[in-house]
């Protein structure tokens, strides 16, 4: 029989970012977020070393703070919020690399379609907050090809540049919460 602990986390909407950037004409780079999402944690170590991630992100919370980008990225071009409601990550490793740096391995879903992902995390700390609860705190960074999940829709513009580039950047700030 284990005596090592199970410790359950789950993120803090309230002090969490989702974020994804993308080059706009190849110039530019336009940021958005989902606004609604959630995640759980577990972990037989304090450590977080070979915890086990899942999280969800509600596609219809899309937000680029352009409402037209917002509709046009909910619709088939894109995510089709309607039919594909949900993007889904579920870990398969989380590595200390040293210090502070893990690797998390997982599979990320969108529109149906499940592809492996590697992301990068930075540990930023333990804390209790005013509340006297428990808090932890990552930074996570990584890219994926948005084609990989069919999101092809693009333009051309007059010069034969592209309107959205293939590769979509992560950046998430996350903070946990122990679950009592």
């Amino acid at each position: 029989m284990s005596t090592e602990t199970n410790y359950r986390w789950t993120i803090d909407p309230a002090h969490s970012e989702i974020q994804f950037k993308v080059k706009h004409l190849m110039i530019t780079t336009v940021t958005g977020s989902f606004k609604k999402f959630e995640g759980v944690v577990q972990a037989v170590k304090d450590t977080f070393e070979n915890a086990q991630i899942a999280f969800t992100a509600e596609v219809a919370s899309i937000d680029t703070g352009v409402e037209k980008r917002n509709a046009h990225l909910r619709s088939n071009d894109f995510f089709n919020a309607e039919q594909y409601p949900q993007l889904k990550f579920t870990s398969t490793s989380f590595t200390k690399m040293k210090d502070n740096h893990y690797l998390l391995k997982g599979n990320i879903t969108i529109r149906e379609t499940t592809q492996p992902i590697e992301l990068t995390v930075v540990y930023g700390g333990r804390a209790t907050d005013s509340n006297g609860n428990e808090i932890a705190g990552f930074e996570i960074a990584g890219q994926l090809s948005r084609k990989e999940f069919g999101l092809n829709w693009n333009g051309v513009t007059e010069v034969g540049g592209v309107v959205v580039a293939d590769e979509v950047k992560l950046e998430m700030n996350v903070e946990l919460h122990l679950s009592k």
